[in-house]
């Protein structure tokens, strides 16, 4: 499948998705939009893990503002584009890792942050950039942001439109880890590896039960705790980790 505004490629179970328009900061129009809904949700079952990342020295600078058509009507361009954009990455069946490598801004910090993981270079930055030109900020930001970084700090970000360096992002919570730019690829390429080794099936059995845990009192929790391990203690992985530990051994997972 080729595609216009984003490279995509497959490499030993990793698939990787690089926003590709960097003569804008690789600013999203309505085709990237539609390129990335369509990239996650037509994965081969040989895909365990998911990198996107940016092009050039943005990861993504938000919506593009000269696309008039996504400006004339802002909320059915959300409704219609965003919303299943967002619901693909959430959704995709392999966690996703957001390698942000530059400027996150807007609607773009808001993509990477939907991410499983989130992994930023030190030079990257998050801005939630919406009062900048008049409006609040969309793309889930806030439903993430005060789960992420609290209220305050939330609402902070996004009234006065701060630029958020990498590492004060990780010291917030907002994102897993910063690293020195000399060893952003490095990392990003071991964590892609381990997750593509992995027991995949439990990864998003992690990722359905953290989504709910904010909205589940302890016994809801307990029981979605219980309905999702006894799934995944019927997985073929399961049984493989169980007789790698007692071969004293490392398991080789399968993602089923």
């Amino acid at each position: 499948m080729s595609y216009q505004t984003i490279q995509f490629g497959i490499s030993d179970g990793i698939a990787t998705l690089i926003l590709n328009r960097p003569e804008v900061m690789n600013a999203l129009n309505r085709q990237m939009r539609a390129e990335i809904t369509r990239a996650l949700t037509t994965l081969s079952q040989d895909v365990r893990c998911v990198v996107m990342t940016g092009s050039g020295r943005a990861f993504c600078s938000g919506q593009d503002l000269t696309d008039a058509a996504a400006a004339t009507d802002l909320e059915t361009t959300l409704r219609d584009e965003y919303e299943p954009m967002l619901h693909a990455v959430m959704n995709c069946p392999a966690p996703v890792i957001a390698a942000v490598n530059g400027v996150a801004a807007g609607a773009g910090a808001n993509l990477a942050l939907v991410a499983d993981v989130v992994i930023a270079a030190e030079n990257a930055s998050f801005v939630q950039a919406f009062t900048r030109i008049g409006l609040i900020p969309d793309a889930g930001g806030t439903w993430m942001m005060p789960r992420l970084t609290g209220l305050a700090r939330a609402a902070g970000m996004m009234l006065f439109a701060d630029s958020i360096p990498a590492q004060q992002a990780s010291d917030w919570g907002m994102i897993y880890q910063s690293c020195a730019d000399d060893d952003f690829a490095e990392i990003v390429a071991a964590r892609a590896k381990h997750l593509a080794q992995g027991p995949t099936s439990a990864y998003l059995a992690i990722r359905e039960a953290l989504r709910h845990s904010f909205g589940n009192d302890l016994d809801s929790q307990l029981q979605l705790e219980a309905r999702l391990q006894g799934q995944a203690g019927r997985s073929h992985d399961f049984q493989e980790g169980v007789a790698a530990f007692l071969q004293k051994r490392k398991p080789v997972f399968t993602g089923k």
